[in-house]
């Protein structure tokens, strides 16, 4: 089988962040098989889209999901993003 996937790394994160809230970014890095910077990258995009809200917890940050947003493909904006977690959270 090919090396591509389904999922975005974007999704990807969003999913593990999901399962676990606290999680270290080189532990979100390492489970989507991307680099710290690129995983880092991509939880601003989520942060800046409104997806994820960043809070501090000491020298840690907390993600959490905002469920209620659209999808951002037309294909699937009709669904919100809580749907696709619900189905992969696991």
């Amino acid at each position: 089988m090919g090396q591509w996937t389904f999922l975005t790394n974007h999704a990807h994160v969003l999913i593990y962040v999901a399962r676990d809230p606290g999680a270290r970014v080189r532990e979100i890095a390492d489970a989507v098989g991307i680099t710290e910077r690129t995983a880092q990258g991509i939880l601003t995009d989520l942060v800046d889209s409104g997806y994820l809200r960043r809070t501090k917890e000491g020298r840690r940050n907390r993600y959490d999901c905002v469920e209620d947003l659209p999808l951002r493909h037309p294909l699937e904006s009709n669904h919100p993003v809580g749907e696709l977690l619900r189905a992969l959270r696991g």
